[in-house]
């Protein structure tokens, strides 16, 4: 299955290099790292969070680790927060199969907040919109493209 044409499009017309990798069909970001041959900590995986009754944010964390609310609402200063149903985002990634969508907010008018261990890697790897293929790039095309803000809200899964 294709990177969707609107992922492909804006990183070619942000002249940003990537690489795409197939592998087999796996619906978690730990199935994923396995089918990839991918520490879990090398692999991003996107969580969407409800702010504040209203606003969608991406909340990006390694495929090892856990969104601990409490740590995101204190940097984003709020404890109004809750992840998101697959019903109240599923219409904001069209092209995307659900629970596939990759870390680029900007695509879909979204802030994406990473955790601060990402930003320790050269690298970074993300879902490309299907559960059958990864996008990878340098961390630093990854920052200088999507704009993230980072802060401290991963926690290792048991």
């Amino acid at each position: 299955m294709p990177i969707p044409a609107h992922i492909s499009k804006f990183l070619d017309s942000e002249h940003v290099p990537y690489q795409s990798f197939t592998h087999s069909r796996a619906y978690t970001a730990q199935g994923i790292a396995q089918a990839q041959h991918l520490s879990g900590k090398k692999l991003a995986k996107v969580v969407m969070v409800i702010v504040n009754d209203r606003q969608q944010i991406m909340a990006v964390v390694p495929a090892s680790h856990r969104v601990d609310l409490d740590l995101l609402g204190q940097a984003l200063k709020t404890n109004r927060i809750r992840l998101a149903t697959e019903e109240e985002f599923k219409d904001l990634f069209p092209e995307c199969e659900l629970g596939a969508m990759p870390p680029l907010g900007n695509i879909y008018h979204l802030d994406v907040w990473i955790e601060q261990k990402l930003k320790l890697l050269p690298t970074i790897a993300f879902n490309a919109g299907n559960h059958a293929e990864i996008i990878q790039m340098t961390f630093a095309d990854f920052e200088r493209l999507v704009q993230p803000k980072t802060a401290s809200f991963g926690v290792l899964l048991h």
